[in-house]
């Protein structure tokens, strides 16, 4: 029988709203050691900022991170789960629309948070992690 992700899903997730600074979604991301925070309004999941969003809308085009708001740098129209998601779909999700983190949202409010490292590290979906990664992880080429 397949799992569903609220088996494997991380829960208690750290969250950031759109007012508060990139400064402090920095600082919480050291804290927590992630790569990425859910930015949530009302409970509600509106947006995901990542470390590459604060490198490449903040830091590179020179704006302050103590002054810029989450919401001007997030990622907005999230794809999203639920607990009750298959975790073959999920890891399919993640491969067609090149994301590395799955929000999992029940009645609109988010309830955890799946990663590809959490796929990889059940043994039965190493394939479909390892699918998903290569999908993801095409690499660019350099701009000349």
């Amino acid at each position: 029988m397949s799992q569903q992700l609220k088996e494997i899903m991380t829960q208690n997730v750290t969250t950031v709203t759109t007012e508060q600074s990139v400064q402090e979604a920095a600082a919480l991301m050291s804290q927590q050691n992630v790569g990425s925070i859910p930015v949530v309004e009302n409970g509600n999941c509106v947006g995901i900022v990542t470390d590459r969003d604060i490198a490449l809308r903040t830091v590179s085009q020179g704006q302050s991170p103590q002054n810029t708001t989450v919401g001007t740098v997030m990622t907005s129209g999230v794809v999203t789960g639920t607990p009750e998601m298959d975790v073959h779909e999920a890891a399919n999700l993640m491969a067609e629309s090149q994301i590395r983190r799955l929000p999992v949202v029940e009645n609109g409010q988010l309830a955890g948070i799946v990663a590809l490292g959490d796929l990889a590290t059940q043994n039965i979906y190493q394939n479909e992690a390892g699918e998903a990664l290569s999908s993801i992880s095409v690499p660019s080429s350099p701009t000349q």
